[in-house]
């Protein structure tokens, strides 16, 4: 039986993504400001490994050693974020030109390697004087918000042709203001509500700042989305799915392509008590005009589906998300992620016919797995090669079906500071020892850098 063979578009973008917080270190260096994760990292309890990211990967300083690396392995784009706090330290008002010059070093290093930037604005290091007035559940932090990104753009906004707004709002609320697990560790619904809207309100209120700044320029935002999927024995029924769904994909996906805030979610949430009587009352007029702002594409992010079972009641907040990790006769990542790659070819399938977005990037996939160097200081991380594989596969199946799938980010680079979980989770293409800063490409970083040079794989029959 022959092999099948997968050939992406000649123009398909192949890429590794990183983000400030998790790799550069330097936490309080040529003038950074503090992050609401540097105050949260450095809060006891916090953090499962009792680790911080100040020093990370140290790309802050390896920054030209990381680039070479990228080169080597052939790598097309580079999405990172810049930190907030390194450019305006006390989150708007003076800027910081170390940190300035620090990304356009960055920048003109990844352009001079062939390697185009993908620049994101907000990846959850919100300056920590910013929080002490409030945070994202003050209004005045997505004015803020297109200050910086003004900022940034009309730095890097030569260069720089590609942006994203936020990455993963829904995190920043939820994992952040609703759940505890994240900066800046509150647990509040109604918080994260109003900070859900005024993190979407500072997209919106950024796109045409960020067009202006950097002229032809493609800008978007980067939402992680999951697909919803019954367990083996399940009679779960469609008010179950849209409830979830509501929950997790289109509280995000309506408001930014027009169609508002879901009202059955609305309902849901003023029955609850997460919302007074009158409904969305931090939602201003013109907001949602500003909100569904048209884009150029959409970032997705995708590592794992919900399971649906009809035992399952979700009456809890905490139970919703529990769902993201737990079903029977799956196959699980070290991080307890379910490995399901037809779960990505379902959901870029839904977003192209139903939001139709015009283009879109898969901007994260990726999986946790602990291997290190072999005796022979071999990474042989068959596991990851296998998801990285399948997935691509499910991808490639989503684009013969039409979808306008554009490109495609390993999460991540290296390994790096995986927020809650400190250093205890591995999901880098390249292997890191923290204590020497070595770097080692893993086998999925051979095989990945082979897939690039041909602009696709075959699978043995």
């Amino acid at each position: 039986m022959g092999s099948q063979a997968f050939a992406f578009p000649d123009d398909f973008v192949w890429g590794a993504a990183t983000s400030a917080y998790q790799i550069e270190g330097a936490w309080d260096e040529e003038g950074k400001g503090e992050s609401i994760w540097d105050r949260f990292t450095h809060t006891p309890g916090t953090i499962q490994d009792s680790s911080t990211g100040d020093v990370a990967c140290d790309h802050y300083h390896r920054w030209p050693e990381d680039i070479a690396l990228m080169k080597e392995l052939g790598l097309k784009a580079y999405r990172f974020s810049v930190s907030w706090p390194r450019i305006l330290p006390s989150g708007r008002g003076k800027v910081n030109q170390a940190g300035l010059d620090f990304y356009s070093r960055l920048v003109d290093g990844l352009l001079e390697a062939g390697i185009e930037p993908f620049v994101t604005l907000y990846h959850w290091d919100l300056p920590q004087s910013l929080q002490d007035e409030g945070g994202w559940a003050a209004r005045s932090t997505a004015e803020a918000f297109v200050e910086y990104a003004d900022v940034v753009s009309r730095h890097l906004g030569d260069r720089v042709k590609h942006w994203i707004t936020h990455n993963e709002p829904w995190a920043t609320a939820v994992l952040g203001h609703q759940m505890g697990a994240h900066a800046p560790g509150l647990k509040d619904y109604p918080t994260a509500l109003k900070v859900s809207h005024h993190l979407l309100l500072s997209h919106g209120w950024s796109v045409p700042v960020l067009r202006r700044n950097s002229p032809g320029a493609e800008v978007g935002i980067t939402l992680i989305l999951f697909p919803l999927v019954p367990g083996p024995s399940s009679t779960a029924v469609l008010p179950a799915f849209r409830r979830f769904d509501g929950h997790f994909n289109r509280w995000f996906l309506d408001p930014l392509y027009g169609r508002h805030y879901p009202a059955d979610m609305v309902a849901e949430h003023i029955d609850a008590g997460h919302l007074p009587a009158e409904g969305l009352t931090f939602v201003r007029p013109g907001d949602l005009e500003a909100i569904a702002a048209p884009t150029d594409f959409l970032g997705v992010n995708y590592y794992s589906p919900v399971i649906l079972r009809s035992e399952v009641t979700a009456e809890s907040e905490n139970e919703l998300l529990l769902l993201l990790y737990h079903g029977p006769d799956f196959e699980y990542t070290n991080i307890g992620m379910m490995v399901y790659p037809d779960g990505l070819r379902h959901l870029l399938n839904r977003l192209h016919f139903e939001y139709h977005p015009g283009k879109m990037y898969i901007t994260e996939n990726g999986a946790s797995y602990p291997d290190g160097p072999d005796g022979d200081g071999r990474v042989r991380d068959q596991r990851r090669l296998s998801y990285l594989r399948e997935h691509l596969a499910a991808a490639h199946r989503a684009i013969e079906c039409g979808v306008p799938l554009a490109g495609y980010f390993v999460w991540s680079l290296m390994d790096n500071f995986e927020w809650s979980f400190g250093y205890a989770q591995r999901f880098g293409l390249v292997w890191v020892d923290y204590e020497t800063q070595r770097r080692i490409p893993k086998d999925s970083a051979l095989w990945y850098k082979q897939v690039i040079a041909e602009n696709g794989f075959a699978i043995p029959g």
